[in-house]
């Protein structure tokens, strides 16, 4: 059962630097002839990269790739939200090599070709956009080689590919099972973390999220549920972060400077599993190699563990994470009033806040919360009429 701690004191509207009470009332004094905006609206900087604000447009699975390739589906998908007033787009779970992708629709990134497609995106922000763009890298491990969600999301069975995991268990009955990784594998693996990570860098994107969540192939190195090695990469807690963190020192290592963190489930909402302390140890070791943020989601790692639902349901992980390992969190999980989100920042629970629904419902979110929360929010000049 989660416990939720008391919230850690916010930051000042940059990593690390914490405010006192005292400090907090001298800004409150030298405010006072004009209104502090709200949290949610005030700039945010990762490593070298600063942020208009606080709200985040979560990755987003499209399933709507060829090869590997982006699309027309993308420039259109990802543009508008170059203009919606967030401060930062992630480019959906892209699949560091073939054998990664959930589906065969899934984004890739394994090539400088796939690089090249993703251009018009990358220059459409730089032109049009005021969000900064980063990717999430990503390998699904025994999740992948499945069709599309609207085609079933089943395992494939007509052009399936072999999946490969920490060791050779099936994510669930009638799913592919995975052969077991072994040293070329695990390099192979951390070799092409790296490659996309450079072409990251390389092709003009701001920054990277190594995804290490909801069951995929860095999670199932962490999770003893679904790592049963009995090497030096399983069993003990500091055997089952060896292979994820070996991935993060490699992206680090490439990614030019870019801001890295990386996205966790916290729990996996099941006995024997992986817990929210496995989840603050893992963060501090990050942080020691230069992580400069944690995206706190949950679960993912068994097909029927009994996950709570509702609204900030997981914003308590995100708050522990960062109090306890004293990193930049991303709080997530059906957060979409204006309200609750300026509330997840301004009482310090986390810096950023990620959504997914409600950008697919309202591409436009953050003008609607700069207009309920009486924060600025920014409009291309094209749409500067609809600004009232």
């Amino acid at each position: 059962m989660l416990v939720q701690r008391s919230p850690p004191a916010a930051y000042l509207r940059k990593s690390g630097e914490a405010l006192t009470d005292n400090s907090r009332e001298r800004a409150r004094e030298s405010d006072s002839l004009s209104p502090m905006p709200p949290a949610l609206f005030t700039p945010f900087t990762l490593r070298n990269l600063t942020l208009a604000n606080r709200i985040v447009v979560s990755p987003m699975c499209q399933y709507s790739s060829e090869g590997g390739l982006a699309t027309e589906w993308h420039q259109v998908h990802l543009g508008q939200f170059a203009l919606g007033g967030a401060g930062l787009v992630w480019i959906e779970a892209t699949g560091v090599e073939p054998r990664g992708r959930i589906s065969p629709g899934c984004h890739g990134f394994w090539s400088d070709g796939h690089a090249k497609a993703l251009e018009p995106v990358v220059a459409f922000f730089r032109k049009h956009g005021v969000a900064k763009l980063g990717i999430q890298l990503a390998h699904a491990g025994r999740k992948a080689s499945t069709d599309v969600p609207w085609k079933g999301g089943k395992p494939l069975v007509e052009g399936a590919w072999e999946t490969v995991a920490p060791s050779a268990l099936p994510f669930d009955a009638g799913w592919h099972t995975p052969r077991a990784m072994d040293a070329v594998d695990m390099t192979t693996v951390r070799e092409a973390f790296a490659s996309a990570a450079h072409r990251a860098a390389a092709c003009g994107l701001d920054a990277i999220e190594v995804h290490a969540a909801h069951g995929y192939l860095l999670h199932q190195f962490l999770s003893p549920l679904s790592n049963r090695r009995s090497d030096s990469y399983g069993g003990s807690l500091e055997n089952r972060m060896r292979f994820p963190l070996e991935v993060f020192d490699a992206v680090r290592q490439t990614a030019q400077g870019l801001p890295v963190g990386v996205r966790v489930s916290a729990t996996d909402w099941a006995d024997g599993g992986w817990t929210l302390d496995d989840t603050v140890a893992f963060a501090r070791e990050l942080k020691a190699r230069g992580c400069d943020f944690i995206d706190v989601s949950s679960g993912g790692t068994l097909p029927k563990a009994k996950t709570p639902s509702g609204p900030g349901f997981q914003v308590p992980f995100a708050a522990t994470v960062r109090a306890d390992a004293v990193i930049p969190t991303i709080a997530v999980g059906f957060i979409a009033e204006p309200a609750q989100a300026e509330e997840i920042v301004a009482s310090g629970q986390a810096d950023l806040v990620a959504m997914a629904r409600a950008f697919l419902d309202d591409p436009h979110w953050p003008w609607h919360a700069a207009k309920a929360l009486g924060g600025e929010a920014a409009y291309p000049p094209q749409y500067a009429r609809a600004k009232k």
